[in-house]
């Protein structure tokens, strides 16, 4: 059994499953593509890449049937809900969740590209088994960032036999941002943008998941070290340090509202889907504990 482990002078960020994204608007539901600048399908491009699945957007007519469908199945869904709220007395059940409007329509309605690159851009380097259509059911795909570089890790969807394989890496300098996309089933989609102008979007297992990595792939991180903490935020971690369970590693970081998220990677227990899992606590110059703000996630 082998698990990645970053270099001695290397600090571990984040460990998140991740894949390529899968487009969500009726027209390209279901489906993703990888394109070049002048929007033309490249997956026969790139080298080493086995066969996979092939998709075309749906007509106008394939929609009106798809949305007819939806249409019929959100009736029965609304008077099954009304019996329920009747049988129950307890008034509404609640919304159903909605998408909003597309940041990108031309890239998230109209068309769905994974990968937009370049001949001899960085994106075109992704491994093939982000693609949740040619990774093996039993496989799965983990993005790890440190605060040197950014990889992709294989491995088997087994927390007793697990087998890391670096698939993909790169400096952390190469890439520029990485962009929460509002578009998203359940809040997971990002964008992974290097300094190329190449770019791809990406999937995390689950929101947190999302969060975690594009937490410091977006704002590179300022490491605090313990002597530069107040009294009050050494007391502060201390009582946070003891109520983990189990062996992990303490991560300090100051975020741009000038807040400290001290975060207990448990990175001895790797989940093959989620990745590790992490405690956090948020805290001001004397420790105390505060409200998030814009940039603390």
């Amino acid at each position: 059994m082998t698990t990645w482990q970053p270099d001695v002078d290397e600090t571990l960020l984040a460990r998140c499953g991740v894949s390529f994204a899968t487009g969500v608007a009726t027209p390209v539901s279901g489906m993703r593509w990888f394109r070049d600048t002048e929007r033309r399908d490249i997956q026969d491009e790139l080298p080493g890449w086995p066969e996979g699945p092939r998709f075309t957007p749906r007509t106008k007519a394939e929609r009106r049937v798809r949305e007819g469908r939806k249409f019929g199945a959100r009736f029965l869904l609304v008077a099954t809900l009304g019996v329920l709220e009747s049988l129950a007395g307890s008034g509404s059940t609640g919304n159903v969740a909605r998408l909003g409007q597309p940041e990108e329509p031309e890239n998230e309605v109209e068309d769905f590209p994974v990968m937009w690159a370049a001949s001899g851009t960085l994106a075109r380097t992704l491994p093939w088994q982000l693609d949740p259509g040619r990774l093996p059911d039993h496989e799965r795909t983990h993005l790890v960032v440190t605060n040197r570089r950014a990889l992709i890790l294989g491995l088997l969807d087994d927390k007793e036999q697990r087998h890391d394989e670096v698939l993909w890496e790169t400096s952390r300098s190469n890439i520029a941002t990485a962009q929460r996309m509002k578009f998203s089933q359940y809040s997971v989609d990002f964008k992974l943008v290097f300094n190329d102008g190449s770019w791809s979007r990406l999937a995390g297992w689950n929101t947190n998941c999302r969060d975690d990595v594009t937490r410091f792939l977006d704002t590179p991180p300022e490491l605090v070290t313990d002597e530069a903490l107040t009294g009050g935020q050494r007391q502060a971690v201390a009582k946070f340090l003891k109520r983990q369970d189990g062996p992990g590693d303490l991560l300090i970081t100051r975020r741009p509202s000038g807040h400290l998220r001290a975060e207990y990677l448990k990175s001895n227990s790797i989940d093959p889907d989620y990745g590790i899992f992490s405690d956090v606590c948020l805290m001001g110059a004397d420790g105390e504990a505060v409200p998030y703000e814009p940039g603390d996630l």
